[in-house]
């Protein structure tokens, strides 16, 4: 039985996400490339990546052929990010939130933390937060009674493997909820099992893919747990405090409860369970610590409709929740966009605080570098081996017109796309990887040694550019000893 819904608030849901909208755009050529935007921009297209399925990579290949800028590259970013302020009040709309929790929802979300981060740069997570967004208001939908919308949630799925198959963990966990918590009478009608098909039919051949490549996806997480771990466990916890922002903790955790209350709680405690199976593969898996953000938001979509109503009657504490969403915004916006001059960011704690911006420093000035060694080597390197794709993905982005050939690297997917031909007998190596393998050359020296000049402490920072001479086997048997998954 469907239950009453409000109107959709179009005059406070629109404005938020073309407000989130114009301030992406005129951050959008801030600091500089994401190493992951210049990976994507380099992968060739393919039904998939031992690291990833294909979509955010093709979309970013697509960008280059309209212009090949970093602020083309980062439209699909902005509208994925505005789409999910919209669909987040049509999550509120479902719940039964009028105007004042949808508006509350739409410009709380839209400049927290982590929802103006994803949406600055072009991740496999900012597509993910209008994807997965879709799969859970189609399941929220259908909860509150509209059978059809299984149909959609089925085929968003479909469409979001080949995004990231982190949408499996989600759904599962979403799947748990409504077994333990209801309504379980959803999962057996005719509409939800049709969903489910259509799902598995959309997401077939990629399936089809991890199965004959021997799943690569595990392997990647398995390599991204061995690595990562131990630094990414301690860190999920306090991120919940700061993906959307501290002054709104206490909303999403309002709706937790709201949700588990009993006159709700079997018809939508599911996402609650949801997101607790979210975090619990997030604390097991090790791989990423802001997975989940994704229902997270859900939560404080949740508690937007208590909450407002709540604030309807009290004028007083309606004017301190917009102050703290201001203030929150704020934060939020110098944490995520490009505010603090580049030149600064050296001395301030940001680079530490989000690494997102780190990442975002330092490309045209290390390839500069990089070229200059190269010219200058006795022996002139017939290619460029990086340590990283973020390292080959700026060699390939700026240094063409430097007179750099196209480097390759060991690291993730590029470690089979290319190598050094048999014939390469010096090569310039860049980054850390040096130290591991400089023994498989008869002789190596060190050149140079990368430099931001900022003072930003990033993966690139001090790092070795050195001419190795004379490989010791041929570049067919040794291109392993430079392939890693991290």
């Amino acid at each position: 039985m469907r239950h009453q819904r409000e109107p959709v608030s179009w005059g406070v849901v629109l404005p938020a996400a073309l407000a989130q909208v114009v301030l992406l755009t005129a951050g959008s050529g801030g600091y500089g490339y994401h190493r992951d935007e210049l990976y994507y921009r380099l992968l060739p297209p393919a039904w998939g990546y031992v690291d990833q399925p294909p979509l955010t990579p093709l979309l970013a290949r697509l960008t280059t052929h309209l212009t090949d800028q970093l602020w083309m590259l980062r439209v699909p970013a902005t509208l994925s990010a505005a789409v999910s302020v919209v669909l987040l009040a049509l999550v509120v709309r479902e719940l039964g939130g009028g105007r004042g929790a949808q508006a509350l929802a739409a410009w709380g979300y839209a400049f927290s933390a982590f929802p103006l981060a994803l949406g600055h740069v072009l991740l496999t997570s900012t597509v993910d937060l209008s994807l997965l967004l879709v799969v859970v208001l189609g399941m929220v939908r259908a909860a509150a009674g509209d059978h059809r919308a299984w149909l959609w949630s089925g085929a968003a799925v479909g469409a979001t493997t080949y995004n990231r198959l982190l949408v499996a963990v989600v759904v599962a966990g979403l799947v748990a909820g409504v077994v333990l918590l209801g309504p379980r009478c959803e999962l057996f009608t005719r509409h939800a099992l049709a969903g489910a098909a259509i799902g598995l039919v959309l997401s077939s051949p990629n399936l089809l893919y991890q199965a004959t490549s021997g799943w690569p996806q595990a392997q990647m997480g398995a390599a991204l747990s061995a690595n990562n771990a131990a630094d990414i466990r301690p860190q999920v916890l306090p991120l919940l405090l700061v993906m959307l922002g501290p002054p709104l903790v206490v909303v999403w955790v309002v709706g937790i409860g709201w949700l588990l209350r009993r006159e709700r709680r079997d018809r939508f405690g599911f996402l609650v369970v949801g997101f607790a199976v979210l975090l619990a593969f997030t604390l097991a898996s090790g791989a990423q610590p802001h997975y989940p953000v994704h229902l997270l938001s859900v939560a404080y979509a949740a508690g937007c409709v208590p909450v407002a109503r709540w604030l309807r009657e009290r004028r007083v504490w309606r004017a301190v929740a917009v102050a703290l969403l201001a203030v929150n915004a704020a934060v939020s916006v110098v944490l995520a966009l490009p505010v603090v001059p580049v030149g600064r960011l050296g001395a301030t704690p940001l680079p530490d605080t989000s690494p997102l911006v780190a990442d975002q420093v330092g490309w045209p000035r290390y390839v500069a570098q990089v070229a200059a060694a190269y010219h200058q080597a006795p022996e002139h390197p017939t290619a460029v081996v990086a340590s990283n794709y973020g390292e080959a993905g700026a060699v390939a982005r700026f240094g063409g017109r430097l007179g750099l050939p196209t480097p390759v690297s060991g690291q993730n997917a590029l470690g089979a796309v290319g190598r050094p031909p048999d014939s390469a007998d010096v090569v310039l190596v860049v980054g850390y990887q040096y130290a591991d393998i400089r023994g498989l050359f008869a002789s190596c020296r060190v050149l140079a040694r990368l430099d931001n000049g900022i003072g930003v402490d990033n993966e690139e920072q001090g790092a070795p550019v050195a001419v190795c001479r004379q490989p010791v086997a041929q570049w067919s048997r040794l291109w392993p000893r430079f392939h890693h998954l991290d």
